[in-house]
């Protein structure tokens, strides 16, 4: 927004305001603002001088202090535009937002880390960039300037992922100190800037040397060796920590790497992959995969529930993607398919931990390639969790697709067409390119969690929107997460048990589907300058402004350099 006005100041004004002009000469400043036809109120002027009051420069160009002005303008506009605000939501519903280990920290050759999957998988050149987390937003480094940042903006809480191949570089055995140091020092710096702590234990990172070693999570050797790494995590970071999540969204993440290999360790078979794949078999491995990860959830849960809840008070849940189905008719087949989508979609992970086994219809389509469990299994999975997190970003339409005969992976046992919007043809593999916002599809997903599985927490863990120009000026994101923590609220106050929203992201990252080339950050990053500057977005400013009336106050978010 400022690039658009300071070409006026740049024209009309030429002198700085020193410090005394600031404070005492407002008048004209208001003409100023008054002849670019910006309605100020006389409260933002004043909050202005209050600012420039704490400032310790001595002085200030007009057009940065003109850019001040247009900041707290658009956090005054927040406060009574949005129809809803802070004090709205319940005191101890918590809002943030989140990274995770590959795609912030860097340093991956830093300190005794040792490769994860993720790095094997970019430096084989396998992004659609050839882009690479080697730095990405070099976190590792910059994680104390990043908490003060988070300070400033309001954060009431922070999520982010631990790298499994920094704290344990050989996936089992030995704590790596230096990978130790790292965690202790982010988490002692969130809390004492009074962020709360929300950890996820896997996001997609596996360590390399387990899937060397015996395949990582298509063996059920991972349930030890992911129950003791989440042992240490527990006893070293749990004073602290109370919110823990075991894996993310593997319901997606699984088909991503063992369908249609476009996330590590990339294995697919013919004809299912977006790539050729040597290695893999699409038909059996995502759900032997899916199944070795549930038990490794419930192992990990029912540890915290016998060793450390107790004492440090915590919970344990277990994330997963989610996009609201719609029916694209409603003849009784594509009825059938939107639940059939549920089913595949909430039911392959929901279902077991909550009821003890996967849903009907997918024992009936996926037949005896979806592996049972024993009834001491079931009776470990069943109430496996304390809470759900979800990650929600849009809705599909689906329509019924006659049940394939011969050689099926997930997406044709699931049987349905998807569709971005009803007059869209279906799509193929994945998700439709275009998909329009869908707000009223987060409330739908949210009393369908309540109504279905119990009235258990949930946490909105991610929920955000990309762009591909990295602006400043991103008012689309501003509309984007303000419908939808909208619709979060609409589905409190029918009585859905949801605790918390994490915008996505805290700042730009390297993203798993795009590399650099979509930007969701509330705070740009800049990836060609190796200093990794951050700079707030209008959507950061505007974030802050919502939090902090909780507390009476404005943000002032000045560019972090």
């Amino acid at each position: 927004m400022c690039s658009t006005v300071l070409t006026f100041v740049a024209a009309h004004v030429h002198m700085m305001f020193d410090f005394r002009y600031m404070l005492f000469n407002m008048v004209a400043f208001q003409d100023l603002v008054a002849a670019v036809e910006i309605n100020i109120p006389d409260k933002v002027f004043s909050e202005a001088q209050e600012s420039i009051r704490h400032r310790k420069a001595p002085e200030m160009g007009a057009a940065a202090f003109f850019c001040l002005l247009i900041s707290l303008w658009v956090q005054d506009a927040t406060a009574t535009n949005l129809g809803f605000r802070r004090s709205d939501f319940p005191h101890d519903f918590v809002f943030g937002a989140g990274t995770s280990a590959y795609q912030y920290e860097g340093a991956v050759a830093e300190d005794g880390r040792s490769p994860s999957c993720w790095d094997n998988f970019t430096h084989a050149g396998k992004m659609v960039d050839k882009s690479t987390g080697d730095v990405a937003a070099d976190g590792y480094h910059k994680y104390m300037e990043d908490v003060k940042l988070m300070s400033v903006t309001g954060l009431e809480a922070y999520r982010f992922s631990i790298s499994w191949s920094r704290l344990i570089p050989n996936g089992s055995g030995a704590v790596n100190p230096k990978g130790l140091e790292y965690y202790n020092n982010l988490i002692d710096e969130l809390v004492n800037h009074g962020i709360q702590v929300h950890i996820t234990l896997h996001h997609l990172d596996l360590p390399q040397i387990l899937e060397d070693k015996y395949g990582g999570w298509l063996s059920p050797r991972i349930v030890e060796d992911f129950t003791a790494y989440a042992d240490i995590c527990f006893r070293e970071f749990g004073d602290r920590v109370t919110s823990w999540t075991t894996v993310n969204e593997p319901n997606i993440g699984l088909m991503a790497s063992y369908d249609v290999a476009i996330f590590p360790p990339a294995r697919c078979s013919d004809p299912f992959g977006a790539t050729k794949c040597t290695l893999g078999n699409s038909s059996t491995e995502p759900y032997i995969a899916a199944h070795n990860t549930l038990l490794a959830h419930a192992s990990v849960f029912s540890l915290y529930k016998e060793k450390y809840q107790a004492m440090q008070k915590g919970v344990v849940g277990i994330s997963f993607y989610s996009y609201w189905s719609y029916p694209l008719t409603n003849s009784t087949v594509d009825l059938e398919a939107a639940q059939r989508c549920k089913d595949f979609l909430f039911g392959w992970i929901l279902d077991p931990l909550v009821f003890g086994d996967y849903p009907e219809v997918m024992k009936k389509n996926v037949g005896s390639r979806l592996p049972s469990f024993t009834k001491n299994q079931s009776e470990l999975i069943k109430g496996s969790l304390d809470f759900i997190g979800i990650n929600h970003y849009y809705s599909l339409y689906v329509n019924d697709r006659p049940l394939e005969t011969g050689v099926r992976d997930y997406n044709t046992d699931m049987s349905i067409y998807i569709r971005g919007s009803r007059t869209d043809p279906p799509a193929g593999q994945g998700a439709p390119s275009n998909i329009p916002s869908d707000p009223k599809g987060l409330q739908l997903v949210l009393e369908y969690l309540k109504g279905t599985y119990g009235n258990l927490p949930i946490y909105i863990q991610e929920n955000g929107m990309g762009s591909a120009n990295g602006s400043l000026d991103d008012t689309d994101r501003i509309a984007y997460l303000s419908s939808y923590m909208e619709n979060t609220l609409h589905a409190l106050r029918n009585g859905v048990n949801v605790r918390g929203y994490f915008a996505w992201a805290f700042m730009d990252l390297f993203e798993l589907l795009s590399g650099y080339q979509s930007r969701y950050g509330l705070y740009s990053v800049d990836f060609a300058d190796e200093r990794r500057p951050r700079r707030a977005r209008l959507s950061a400013r505007w974030y802050s402004a919502f939090l902090k009336e909780k507390a009476g106050t404005s943000a002032l978010l000045w560019d972090a350099r």
